[in-house]
């Protein structure tokens, strides 16, 4: 769980990925019907299946 950050400078507070992705927004492309996949070839292109596994984790 060591990818979840939280920094007041960073999204004011929000939880993030060390990749500085509000988990909010992987999980709302996870609820709209994105697969992993998708969500990494079409938005976040820096992330990696193992970070969206532990936003998904982590909620």
């Amino acid at each position: 769980m060591n990818i979840i950050l939280v920094n007041r400078k960073i999204h004011f507070r929000k939880y993030c990925i060390a990749t500085r992705i509000t988990l909010q927004s992987v999980l709302e492309l996870l609820a709209e019907g994105l697969s992993f996949e998708e969500s990494i070839r079409d938005y976040y292109p820096d992330l990696q299946v193992e970070n969206i596994c532990g936003c998904v984790r982590y909620a």
